[in-house]
């Protein structure tokens, strides 16, 4: 295993590993965002509608 390491210098592995790694983990946490059901931001759309037709309410009826 030493030898592959006489090939490679290991810094610039591990810089380039890291750059991969975040730019994969951002990329996975925008496709999840841009899904209905794992968008943790907004909520899904069927809370979001649920929300607003509970917000309506009824008009007060006037005492006789």
């Amino acid at each position: 295993m030493w030898r592959i390491w006489t090939l490679f210098d290991p810094r610039r592995i591990l810089v380039a590993l890291s750059v991969f790694l975040f730019s994969l983990a951002i990329l996975i946490h925008f496709i999840l965002l841009s899904t209905d059901r794992f968008n943790w931001l907004d909520g899904s759309s069927k809370a979001r509608a649920a929300a607003v037709q509970m917000s309506t309410l009824p008009a007060p009826i006037a005492p006789k």
